[in-house]
Order: structure tokens, then sequence, then C-alpha cells
């Protein structure tokens, strides 16, 4: 027999009952003690319609709780807690409950503390501790991401008086051709493109020279580009004739590698007793080197013993900017003959630096994977370059003033745009590291590449597109640069060898 068979429902009259409502609630409890028998369970058979009615508003109840129960666990779901488990059993805390449980991991914490805010609803932690507990952490994170400045001499003050009357009449010149050009019709633009590019597929090596007997670290072009300056792990400096790559002149004072040279601008070429030349060691020397001497005529002092990477004149010829791995660059003012600017701010060893066209700014890249721009009239950090997978290894300015390029181990290099301080583009240019990165210094349609993979890439300026690839060296290219009339374009090596590549006629 079923269960459906065992159970007999009896159904009862429908009794109405007029009177007072005291009357009615005695009724009701005289008929619930009828009905309920010794156990204590009730015989539902004998229930009356209001009986019925008891039951329904039971049902109700139970309904709005579970409902009440299903709000409050969403509410759960959307409550936002941290999911450091500090902050969370701080918060507990704060709740007076325990903040740990035996067996209870940070997930299970986490979703115990949503539980009681769903619990308490707007009377959960207050506000204020909260905010208090906030304002620590976020003075801690201005603080990393903060850059110490050094109280300078008054030399310094000096500089950046000079720095920004200088500067400011370039930008005004500079701004004036921008106009002049974006005037210029669009076909006209194109054609010279065009032209250019043709002339760049044209480019053949005019000349290959074994340079030292060890291998060159670096090459420089001077403005007039007729000289060239090389420099080698042989701690010899040798400047070359342009473009029948003679000898010209030997360099000799350092007892160390060298790793960088640099023309001063604004030299003449029969200029004596001046300083027209400058290199750096990796025992941290910096010399400064004259056209009638082989020997150096002043010595700049103060990054032993560590490691002088990179080097570069301010376009002004006063100021010599060096990148040393003591995590930071200076400043040398060559009038004031002193240091006017040690500036910190990287985590690792500094290793390239460049100055814009203006003379306002500089760019630094790092071994950290950052690079930093500095504005030389304030000393201010303006702009902080982050994109980099590993090492920055060159840096260089476009003379636009506003476009910056740096070539890193990761074997990309990166387009920055100083006007809307953002990346603008990232060229996967090489397969080995980029030793190098240099603009067309005068106009800037187009950037050189040098890298470990044994050759050098050239790139349009404004598509980002491959134009050419200078290949012919037999080991990795750590330098590269660009004559200022665009008619030569020299590469070091490790292979001993520099070469000079010039138009085809």
């Amino acid at each position: 027999m079923s269960d459906s068979e065992q159970s007999v429902y009896a159904k009862r009259t429908k009794t109405i009952h007029y009177g007072s409502l005291e009357e009615s609630d005695r009724w009701h409890v005289e008929r619930k003690d009828h009905d309920t028998d010794g156990s204590g369970k009730t015989d539902y058979s004998q229930l009356t319609t209001s009986d019925h009615l008891a039951l329904d508003e039971d049902v109700a109840k139970e309904k709005a709780a579970l409902l009440e129960e299903f709000e409050r666990r969403k509410k759960a779901r959307l409550i936002h807690v941290s999911t450091d488990d500090g902050e969370v059993k701080s918060a507990l805390r704060k709740l007076n409950e325990p903040i740990c449980y035996f067996g209870e991991g940070p997930a299970d914490r986490r979703l115990r503390l949503k539980e009681l805010l769903s619990a308490l609803g707007e009377k959960g932690l207050p506000a204020k501790p909260a905010k208090e507990e906030e304002k620590p952490k976020n003075q801690q994170k201005e603080t990393n991401e903060s850059t110490w400045y050094h109280e300078g001499p008054e030399s310094l003050r000096v500089a950046r008086f000079w720095l920004a009357n200088y500067s400011l009449a370039r930008a005004k010149k500079r701004l004036e051709e921008a106009s002049e050009k974006i005037r210029q019709h669009s076909a006209t633009k194109a054609g010279r493109m065009v032209e250019l590019q043709k002339r760049i597929q044209q480019l053949a090596p005019q000349c290959s020279q074994v340079g030292d007997t060890r291998p060159i670290t670096g090459c420089s072009i001077n403005e007039d580009s007729s000289l060239l300056l090389t420099c080698s792990l042989s701690s010899l400096c040798k400047v070359w004739s342009v473009p029948d790559c003679t000898l010209k002149q030997t360099l000799r004072g350092h007892k160390f590698n060298v790793s960088d040279v640099a023309f001063r601008p604004g030299v003449a070429t029969d200029s004596k007793s001046e300083v027209a030349m400058a290199s750096c060691s990796f025992d941290g020397s910096v010399k400064l080197w004259s056209y009638d001497s082989e020997e150096s005529i002043a010595d700049i002092s103060g990054h032993m013993p560590h490691r002088v990477a990179k080097l570069a004149f301010h376009p002004s010829g006063r100021f010599l900017g060096t990148a040393c791995y003591d995590a930071s660059w200076r400043l040398w003012d060559l009038e004031q003959k002193q240091e006017v600017l040690h500036q910190e701010g990287h985590t690792k060893a500094v290793h390239c630096i460049a100055f814009q066209v203006d003379g306002s700014v500089c760019v630094t890249g790092g071994l950290d994977g950052f690079g930093r721009v500095w504005d030389l009239r304030t000393g201010r950090c303006i702009m902080f370059l982050e994109g980099h997978l590993s090492a920055i290894y060159g840096v260089d300015f476009s003379p636009n003033g506003y476009h910056i390029v740096t070539g890193s181990q990761d074997n990309s290099c990166k387009i920055w745009d100083l006007r809307r301080r953002q990346m603008v583009y990232t060229i996967p240019a090489h397969t080995n590291l980029i030793s190098d990165v240099k603009y067309q210094k005068n106009g800037g349609n187009f950037l050189v590449t040098s890298s470990y993979d044994k050759t050098a890439k050239i790139w349009s300026d404004k598509t980002w597109q491959p134009l050419k690839t200078l290949s012919g060296h037999d080991g990795r290219l750590v330098g590269v640069d660009i004559s200022h009339d665009s008619q030569y374009i020299v590469t070091a090596s490790y292979d001993r060898t520099f070469k000079l590549w010039a138009w085809d006629s």
C-alpha cells in the first residue's frame, strides 16, 4: 500500500464565527488545544480555514527569509574586499572578529569578511579608519616613485639661467621652421620622401677600415662631415679623414678600455688648444682632446672607480653629459670647469645619454630598463619611459624636438612622444640586442639602429617601416652615427673594423 493510500484527509465544514475579536481568539486557542494530541503533533485533518491561513503566513515568512538570504549572498558577492591577507585580518580585527580560524586559509578568511560586511550592511568598516590606513600606503607609493634632488652649488644656478636663455631662442626658431613645413604642400612632402627612400636604397659601403688591433667600441662624425673619431678596447682613440678613412691623429692617454667618443659642436678643425673631442673609459676616466695634440688637454675626474659608458656634448658645446655606472649621470660646465649637476634617479647603471636639439632637456637610459627625460633648466624628471623588458643601451632625440627613440636588450626600439608623454610605437627591429640608435640630424626623416646581430637597419620616421639593412660586418655592431649633412653613415663593430656608408652615385 502506498503512502497516498494510507493517508486519509477529511475536509471539515467551513465555520464562520461572528463576534468580537477576543471571542475569535479564544475560539482559536480552544480549537488548537483540541486538535493537538499528547505528542504535540497537529492533526492537519482537523484544521479549519483560519488554521490554513496561519500556515500560509508561516510559509510566507519562510519565503521572505529565504529571499532575504539570497539578497544577502548576492550583496556579499558584490562587495569588494582587498586580496591582501594583511588588510583582511586588519578589517576582521576592527569588526571584533577572530582574525583566523583553525584550518582557515586566506580565501576562506576573505569570504568570511565579505559575509560579515553583507550582514552588517552600511554598518561595516568605518570610513575614517580605512582612509587613515590607506594614507601611509599612498605616501609610501609616492616615496618609491619620487626622484630625489640634491641641493646644487651656485654654479648650477648660473648654468640653469644660461640654459634657459639659450634653449628658449632655439625653441622659437625650431617652432617657426615646423610651421613652415606644415604649410608646405603635401605633394611636395611626399615627393621628398620618395626621393629620400630611393637614395637610401642606393647606400653602399664607401670604405671599410681596420680601426685597431682590438674591437671598436664607438664612433662619431664631426659637424662638417670631414673627420671621424673612433675608440677601441686598446685604450686608443683615433681620428680619421672622411671619406678616404686615412688616419689623421692618434689620441693616447687612457689606461683602460675606451667606451665612447664624441665631437664637440661649434669647433673648427683648424682650431688649436681648444676642446674639440671627448672620450670616456671603463675605469671612470673622462678626457678632453684638441686637434693639435695627441695628449689630453684636460681630465675630468669624479666617476672612478665606476665605468662611464657613454657621453654627449650639449648642442651649445658648453656642457658635457656623462652616463655613469654608479646609477647617476653628471653635467659638466666646460666654461666654469666644474661639475654642476650630479643627478640620481635610476635604480641601476646609467648607460646612455642624449640632448634635445634645443638644449633644454636630455634623456638617459639605464640597465634598469627605464628611461628618464630631465629638464636641464629646473632639474626635474618630466617624463618616465617605461615599457622595455630589459636594459636600454641607446637613446636619441629627433630634430623635431619631441620624438625620442630608445634601443634595448629586448631586441626592440620604442618611439616616445614628449608632448603626449607616452610611447607611440614599438619597432621589433633586430634578432639580438640593440646597441645604439641615431636619428637623422638635419631632418629626422629616418633613424638607424645597430645590433649584436651584425647588422644596422634604417627605418622611416613616419611609418616606422624598414628602408634598408646594412650588412657586411663579421662581428656584433656596437655603435653607429650619421653625418650632419646625411651624406654618410658609420658603423663600428667588434670585428675591429668600421664601415663608412655613402650614397652610391
